[in-house]
């Protein structure tokens, strides 16, 4: 997912993503323990994502707090 696409999207639904991202990261890392993950790169991938997701939703909370 691209950071435009994740500013598109509810503050909820990036919080529902987090959650998916944290299950799919604790896949990689048992896997990986178990040297059957091939691509290793997608750790730091989805801790990528999950990083840029948490941004946009702080930036998102901010900003709700400042209209009201």
């Amino acid at each position: 997912m691209k950071l435009s696409e994740m500013r598109e999207k509810t503050v909820d639904e990036l919080k529902q993503f987090v959650v998916d991202s944290k299950k799919q990261l604790l896949d990689c890392r048992i896997k990986k323990s178990m040297h059957k993950l091939e691509n290793t790169a997608e750790i730091s991938k989805t801790k990528r994502l999950i990083a840029q997701a948490k941004t946009v939703i702080t930036e998102k909370e901010a900003d709700c707090g400042q209209k009201a």
